[in-house]
């Protein structure tokens, strides 16, 4: 295998505002993430996920929860995120990645009305998801 594509702009800062998860709260990003994980089920990208959606899920929502100033719940889980390391066996690339982005603009339409996401911190949660997935970018 050749060595992976590696984005020039490198990993992402993980430093939300806190106040994202003191005004949604886990069982608010867990339901976020269900709804993200529906919409990936429907998509093209539903290959690259595992047969358990559900499971798969909660590993990512316990990511989020972590990166917007939860509890260090997916470490204390499934150890260091590493999430670049842990998508390498995936084929992403751009198009994979604005899939991915479509997919969560839509989860995202009404986010303060259902999961209380913070319209003024809306932007910067945006931001993250585009650094973040840009790094999850492996392929060429």
């Amino acid at each position: 295998m050749t060595d992976p594509y590696v984005p020039p702009q490198g990993p992402p800062a993980t430093s939300l505002d806190p106040a994202l998860f003191r005004h949604m709260g886990r069982e608010r990003i867990f339901a976020m993430i269900a709804d993200l994980y529906a919409e990936l089920e429907q998509s093209e990208l539903r290959p690259m996920f595992p047969e358990d959606m559900p499971a798969a899920s909660r590993r990512s929502a316990a990511f989020f929860v972590q990166v917007m100033g939860g509890a260090p719940l997916y470490s204390e889980l499934y150890g260091s995120p590493m999430m670049r390391r842990r998508h390498l066996p995936f084929a992403i690339d751009a198009h994979a990645r604005r899939v991915w982005l479509e997919c969560f603009d839509r989860v995202l339409e009404n986010a303060e009305e259902r999961y209380g996401m913070p319209a003024d911190l809306m932007p910067q949660f945006k931001k993250f998801l585009r650094d973040f997935s840009a790094w999850m970018v492996n392929r060429a």
